[in-house]
């Protein structure tokens, strides 16, 4: 088969099915994995598609990516910068931490910390946390997404109780003008109020969130104190991050 005319019948296959695994892809064509890799790899990098690992997914600005998929999206880069994230972050401090694969694998680096007190709406986070019997960890109230995301208006207003020394964040999109971008309104108005309620905020986000496309808008870079990726933004993304005076750390 040609070349493009199978990239283009790859395309049309994950967009109609949102995500397809690379042994999927193989066994559709009758090629080997090698072969969707490398289909895949030149589809991610004229930005059609997106790689996962073990296959590929179209992005959609209304709806996210499925956890299971998001979990393995990115990890090592993920945890390297969970691991900038945590040795930022002294003993003995308060902390907001929100929903999010990234922060959960900030959760988990954090473990060897003495005297955090946390407040979370992630499940996650206070599952991963719990295990240190040196911490206290708070759990918002309100609705349980199946990712273990906590939201609704309990939950915002839960986190109106507190003023922390750091809220450590994710995020699911940056748009070039320095627009932070989620895909759930209710998740958004909890991480607004975590923004407000934190002396210092950092943002972790892996280099696949830059560009990536969602409809709810979350705040600006300007909001954030530190921005910690695994790979240096284009220009265009400096101007922004220097324009708003935040501390850019590349793992």
């Amino acid at each position: 088969m040609d070349l493009m005319i199978r990239q283009q019948q790859t395309l049309a296959l994950v967009k109609a099915r949102g995500y397809v695994s690379i042994d999927e892809i193989a066994q559709h064509f009758a090629v080997t994995p090698q072969t969707v890799r490398r289909d895949i790899n030149q589809l991610a990098d004229a930005g059609l598609l997106r790689r996962y690992h073990g296959g590929a997914a179209v992005d959609s600005s209304v709806t996210n990516t499925a956890y299971s998929q998001r979990i393995s999206h990115n990890l090592a880069a993920k945890q390297r910068i969970a691991t900038a994230v945590a040795n930022a972050v002294p003993d003995h401090a308060s902390l907001f931490i929100n929903i999010g694969t990234t922060t959960e694998a900030i959760a988990h680096a954090l473990l060897q910390h003495r005297g955090l007190k946390v407040i979370t709406n992630n499940l996650n986070v206070a599952k991963i946390l719990s295990m240190n019997d040196d911490f206290e960890v708070l759990i918002a109230s309100g609705k349980v997404r199946p990712d273990g995301g906590v939201i609704g208006q309990a939950t915002s207003e839960f986190f109106k109780q507190f003023k922390v020394d750091y809220a450590l964040i994710g995020i699911s999109g940056i748009d070039e003008d320095g627009t932070m971008l989620d895909f759930d309104f209710q998740e958004v108005s909890v991480s607004q109020e975590i923004i407000l309620g934190a002396r210092q905020v950092f943002l972790a986000a892996d280099e696949s969130k830059f560009g990536r496309h969602a409809m709810m808008r979350l705040g600006h870079l300007s909001e954030i104190d530190r921005l910690f990726t695994n790979k240096v933004p284009t220009e265009n993304y400096l101007k922004q991050i220097h324009a708003a005076e935040v501390a850019l750390t590349v793992v």
